[in-house]
């Protein structure tokens, strides 16, 4: 026999700047843009232009007069949008390795169908941010003193310059959030699923920068680590249903129950006494934008309603999530008892078919026999 020729594989790349190209190389692409703001750093003519870009700046407090030992206090400002630019890019390259370095080889092993890839892409990558959030945020609480001291969270206000640390934090945290736009291209979600991911990507960068343009980041730094720490379990819990280990997720899913509610309480409870007891012991009449102020009624109204109004949508969320579940259950379990009864009238209208087949397989006179005999049985019954 005359084996037949392979199917011949194209080894042609994409042609240059197409969707393709740009898709399958945006990390080294985008690399390649961070390094000229990196290269531009070492260069003494472009020093200061580069620097916009990646280091922190609007600090409160000069070198000279900087105490031996002291870190160095910051303040918000326009200067941040720079930064925020700049470390978007290194998200997108973080991502791009974290999901060719991990999460590929991770998911070949799993064999997993294309819904649930998708899935498990989100929350891996989700998983590791959270993680690293919650550590490093709580680590920031405890240097900042805000961990046994409630009062830390409104007091001085609007006097309340973040250490470098924790000015990072923030500018990480806007980072990432706006490079989940990109990333909806570059990881080709599909559609049904690009509104969920636009719609909780726009709600964190959103109440991230208002709390960082207004100066309320203690009381948004702690509700974040609290957010973070649920969202951590949940998809801990989610990673491991998809690894096949059904009875340590269905426990860890159960401890996220306890932890989403607890925590949505506690982030109302928080920003109650922050803003309705805290803030009002040194509010300003007047609204003072140029020395970050916005300690105003009105102002600490809304950002009030705002958290909880927030509380509750993930609430109303988290109900419906649990309502859809036991919808599901109850239909599952109410088509397995029909098709039990079913399955049960099958059988018993099979045993009757088959005892009638061998009766009929029976000469006249063996057949009148057996036919007298089962009449007799329920004559003696009675």
């Amino acid at each position: 026999m005359v084996a037949k020729p392979g199917r011949k594989t194209s080894t042609k790349n994409p042609p240059i700047l197409s969707h393709e190209f740009v898709i399958q190389n945006h990390a080294d692409i985008v690399s390649c843009v961070a390094m000229v703001f990196v290269v531009g750093l070492m260069v003494q003519a472009t020093q200061p232009l580069a620097s916009i870009f990646i280091a922190m700046h609007h600090n409160v407090t000069s070198i000279e007069e900087l105490p031996y030992g002291a870190e160095m206090q910051y303040s918000s400002g326009l200067k941040d949008l720079c930064a925020v630019f700049f470390y978007t890019l290194i998200a997108v390259v973080v991502h791009a390795v974290i999901q060719e370095y991990i999460l590929d080889k991770v998911k070949t092993k799993l064999h997993l169908s294309k819904v649930k890839m998708s899935k498990f892409n989100e929350s891996g990558q989700l998983l590791i941010f959270y993680l690293i959030s919650v550590l490093w945020g709580a680590d920031v609480i405890f240097r900042e003193g805000l961990f046994f001291n409630v009062s830390a969270l409104w007091k001085d206000y609007p006097n309340v310059p973040m250490t470098f640390m924790f000015k990072f934090f923030f500018i990480v945290q806007l980072s990432y959030w706006l490079h989940s736009y990109p990333e909806l291209y570059f990881q080709k979600v599909k559609k049904e699923d690009i509104a969920s991911r636009v719609t909780y990507a726009t709600i964190y960068l959103a109440t991230i920068a208002v709390a960082y343009a207004t100066n309320f980041t203690r009381l948004a730094l702690c509700l974040l680590v609290l957010h973070y720490l649920a969202e951590t379990t949940f998809h801990v819990a989610r990673i491991l249903h998809f690894a096949d280990k059904k009875a340590i997720a269905q426990k860890v899913f159960s401890v996220w129950n306890v932890c989403f509610v607890a925590i949505r309480m506690a982030s109302n409870i928080l920003a109650v006494i922050t803003f309705w007891y805290g803030l009002p012991q040194n509010e300003n009449a007047e609204l003072g934008v140029s020395a970050g102020n916005f300690n105003t009624g009105s102002i600490r109204l809304v950002a009030l309603v705002g958290v909880i109004l927030l509380q509750g949508f993930m609430l109303q969320r988290f109900a419906s999530f649990h309502m859809g579940r036991y919808r599901q259950n109850a239909a599952t379990a109410s088509a397995a008892a029909v098709a039990a009864v079913d399955a049960k009238e099958k059988k018993v209208k099979k045993a009757k078919k088959t005892a009638e087949e061998e009766i009929n397989e029976l000469p006249e006179v063996d057949q009148n026999t057996k036919s007298l005999r089962n009449r007799s049985v329920p004559a003696k019954a009675k």
